[in-house]
């Protein structure tokens, strides 16, 4: 099973493990490898927009740092 999420122009594909009774998911479209899972669906989508924002942050830093070398 496989299930695309969307959030703040971001998207993730999810799957579940069934195996280990997880979800795991990683951002699409990005340089980065960013990942993130949850034992819920709730779980997961939470995981996903701390995902998000996270690197949205991330990114936000790098590009100050760079304007003030």
């Amino acid at each position: 099973m496989s299930k695309i999420l969307l959030y703040r122009g971001y998207a993730a594909a999810v799957e579940f493990d069934a195996e280990d009774e997880i979800f795991t998911g990683h951002l699409a479209g990005i340089n980065d490898i960013i990942g993130f899972h949850a034992d819920n669906v709730a779980g997961m989508k939470a995981a996903f927009h701390e995902a998000v924002n996270d690197y949205l942050a991330a990114r936000y830093q790098a590009e100050k740092a760079m304007r003030l070398a």
